[in-house]
């Protein structure tokens, strides 16, 4: 259908009448703007700042195959982190293999860096979960524990990372399911067992919070869990990410309260359906409600560490990934 010289007309009044409202709209924004930056900038000068301390985990590094453990608490010191967490396993210079000496050795490098050891946690929980049915295997897992909570007084640190059990590990095929009941048991037992040491070498035994363990899945229960202790050297190592896939941080963290001793910030998206390690992301690139976390943790007066903890350190250019996070952890903290 061909237009018509009434259609042109109408055309043209409609642009008219668009110029103008464009024309009005450009003067009013012109109007606003010194008005809309002034509280832009009032904004930024008000936004909060928060007291906590920036960490992150040696998981984050390329140790030990790329970078020595100096190597990584300097470029984490040069990053602007307070504290690094360590990771004790089997067969690095952080492991059984080394002793008391050793790890004094390592806390006057890491003071004469100029960065704190904000903790120590292990993955060695899963292969030797102090609530297996395996005999063998939960006395291994007590033993290293034992050696952990040492390790953690000789680096100089009283942040013990804990997984009391679990009633189940997926990526496990070996593993035998432990029944809820029996867990809970073995887990209060294995931590009474290990409280006298901890408490005579002034290390916490801090419980984290996992999601796909089957154990302690509320706040309600780790209350309980950590309480039924009594004691100074029980408390919790709470995990952002860890309870992202079905709950939220923000919930947890007034119900945990001063029981939180230390914090893994890790991001996670509930954008992934994998139900894997893939769905922990570089800080910021989740769906986690930061600013409301951020509002609860300060809610409680927590001011102590925030470490950062991933897996995959980056192929290429692995410092990014630390300036990275950094960068987002001021972010986060009100610095920036």
């Amino acid at each position: 259908m061909m237009p018509t010289g009434k259609d042109h007309e109408l055309a043209a009044s409609l642009d008219r009448r668009q110029l103008l409202a464009y024309a009005g709209f450009g003067a009013a924004m012109l109007t606003a703007a010194p008005e809309a930056l002034a509280q832009q900038a009032q904004a930024t000068n008000d936004r909060r700042r928060y007291r906590m301390k920036k960490s992150i985990n040696l998981w984050a590094f390329p140790y030990p195959g790329r970078m020595s453990l100096r190597q990584c608490l300097q470029l984490a010191k040069d990053a602007g982190f307070d504290g690094i967490e360590l990771n004790f396993d089997l067969d690095s210079e952080l492991s059984p293999k080394s002793g008391t000496k050793e790890f004094t050795a390592i806390r006057k490098m890491a003071e004469e860096i100029g960065i704190a050891i904000s903790g120590l946690c292990s993955f060695l929980f899963w292969p030797y979960p102090l609530t297996s049915n395996d005999p063998a295997e939960k006395a291994r897992g007590l033993e290293l524990a034992g050696l952990m909570t040492q390790a953690a007084h000789d680096l100089g640190t009283k942040n013990l990372l804990v997984v009391p059990g679990a009633v189940q590990m997926p990526w496990r095929a070996d593993h035998d399911p432990t029944p809820n009941d029996v867990c809970d048991k073995r887990a209060k037992e294995s931590i009474a067992k290990l409280l006298p040491s901890a408490e005579k070498l002034d290390v916490s035994l801090n419980i984290e919070n996992i999601f796909f363990n089957g154990y302690l899945m509320s706040p309600f229960e780790m209350n309980a869990f950590v309480d039924g202790f009594s004691s100074d050297h029980v408390k919790v190592h709470f995990d952002t990410g860890n309870i992202m896939e079905y709950q939220f941080p923000e919930h947890w963290i007034p119900i945990l309260g001063s029981r939180i001793r230390n914090v893994h910030l890790k991001e996670y998206s509930k954008r992934s359906t994998d139900h894997s390690l893939e769905a922990f992301r570089p800080l910021l690139d989740g769906t986690t409600n930061w600013p409301a976390v951020m509002q609860a943790f300060e809610g409680i007066g927590y001011e102590n560490y925030l470490t950062f903890e991933y897996f995959h350190p980056y192929l290429h250019h692995p410092e990014a990934l630390i300036h990275q996070t950094a960068d987002s952890l001021d972010r986060l903290l009100g610095i920036k």
